[in-house]
């Protein structure tokens, strides 16, 4: 048995559960949980829970939490996010001044409605799954908190983004409806997670780091 949190750097193309499973062998733990998924498209901080440690997962859960995103403009997609297929392009007439003003309206709390891209569930069912059969139903509203949203750099036609929020936000959500407002359309582009709550992704592992220790 063991027991204990690991800081992980996960690698894009990974889901959150196959660099949990990974994790795992490298300390044959008999009991395995992370506290936050990151889809295969975001790399980042992912807090992996051994043991006992499993417990606090929830708690963990309710952590605010850092990002890096590139959010890339003139362009929304079907998933609001690199993924999907393109829907709508636009010409980009952008600067700093009217980014800076259009974040600034996004600070704070703010209503969210969740991406029928997502593994919220209507009437027991995962809502990806009705989005694939061409489905969509009604999504309620929900209330998140964005309590940084950072201008990094504005480039050409995307935007780099320092953002800290609450639980449940979800950022390729947030890059479209930046996009809306500044009426060029968006999708996210990049996203690495840099914190949780008080943990860094500076004193992260990798996968690699992990597999060239040795047992001891």
């Amino acid at each position: 048995m063991i027991d204990g949190a690991l800081l992980l750097d996960k690698p894009l193309g990974l889901s959150s559960n196959a660099a949990l499973q990974k994790t795992k062998r490298v300390f044959g733990a008999a009991k395995a949980g992370h506290a936050g998924t990151l889809d295969p498209l975001a790399s980042g901080l992912l807090l992996v829970l051994f043991g006992e440690a499993t417990k606090f997962a929830g708690l963990l859960l309710e952590a605010d939490k850092e990002y890096l995103a590139t959010v890339k403009l003139g362009e929304r997609t079907a998933t609001a996010d690199a993924e999907g297929e393109v829907l709508e392009r636009k010409p980009v007439e952008v600067n700093e001044p009217g980014v800076l003003a259009v974040l600034h309206r996004f600070q704070g709390e703010i209503d969210q409605v969740p991406p029928m891209h997502s593994a919220l569930k209507h009437e027991g069912t995962p809502l990806y799954r009705l989005a694939r059969r061409g489905e969509e139903v009604e999504r309620k509203p929900r209330r998140v908190r964005i309590a940084q949203l950072q201008l990094i750099k504005v480039h050409d036609e995307s935007l780099d983004l320092r953002i800290v929020c609450s639980k449940g936000t979800y950022i390729r959500v947030l890059a479209e409806d930046i996009g809306a407002a500044l009426g060029c359309g968006a999708h996210l582009s990049a996203l690495r997670r840099t914190g949780s709550g008080r943990f860094r992704i500076e004193h992260a592992s990798s996968l690699e780091d992990l597999a060239a220790m040795s047992a001891e």
